[in-house]
């Protein structure tokens, strides 16, 4: 599937997918961008996380977009299994919630896009990233993706280390403005479709 958008059912409800490893000392990893935007996301839904029964991950079950017929239901979700097991807990909530696979949105941290930088797209290869390699081996790779720029590693730091590194404190002057642009996006392709989230945010 390329960057083109695919007829979804309007009535089915959508998971939004934030990657990220759990515990405290991942929190502000590179790597864990995408449960930040989850994060923000929740908030903005008025909801908290809570462990699913049928999965091993957290969720929040509220609704997207203004009332009528643009209002989504959605699944927000954070895998409670370490980022190269994510395939696993998003499978079983998708077949628990019904929701067909174009209506599952993984956010993402991506390495070679610049800091800050979006980009969303339908289906594609995983980009040596474990959390999608995961996903796309249990589900097949029809899903939408919010990646999120997080540039190269300097030097010879290897990429390992660096996602697992905090952002640094020159990025995260910037980062609250990007999770915030990010979780807009987010809403956008959900509510409106991928054409015109990619038309806003693909910078």
């Amino acid at each position: 599937m390329g960057d083109t958008d695919v007829t979804t059912d309007a009535g089915a409800p959508w998971l939004i997918v934030g990657l990220g490893n759990p515990g405290p000392e991942y929190a502000m990893n590179r790597h864990n961008v995408g449960f930040m935007v989850a994060d923000l996301l929740a908030e903005r839904i008025g909801g908290r996380f809570k462990r699913a029964s049928k999965a091993q991950a957290q969720v929040i079950e509220g609704r997207i977009g203004p009332p009528g017929p643009a209002n989504r239901r959605v699944i927000l979700a954070k895998p409670m299994s370490y980022m190269n097991l994510s395939g696993g807990p998003v499978t079983a909530l998708r077949d628990f919630y019904k929701v067909p696979t174009a209506n599952i949105v993984a956010i993402h941290d991506e390495l070679d896009i610049d800091y800050g930088v979006l980009r969303l797209k339908l289906g594609g290869g995983d980009n040596g990233h474990n959390g999608l390699k995961s996903m796309t081996k249990a589900m097949g790779s029809d899903y939408h993706r919010v990646r999120f720029g997080i540039g190269r590693p300097p030097g010879r730091m290897q990429v390992a280390d660096f996602v697992l590194k905090d952002f640094s404190s020159a990025e995260r002057k910037e980062l609250g403005y990007f999770v915030d642009r990010a979780s807009d996006a987010v809403e956008c392709l959900v509510i409106e479709g991928l054409e015109r989230a990619q038309g806003t945010y693909n910078s």
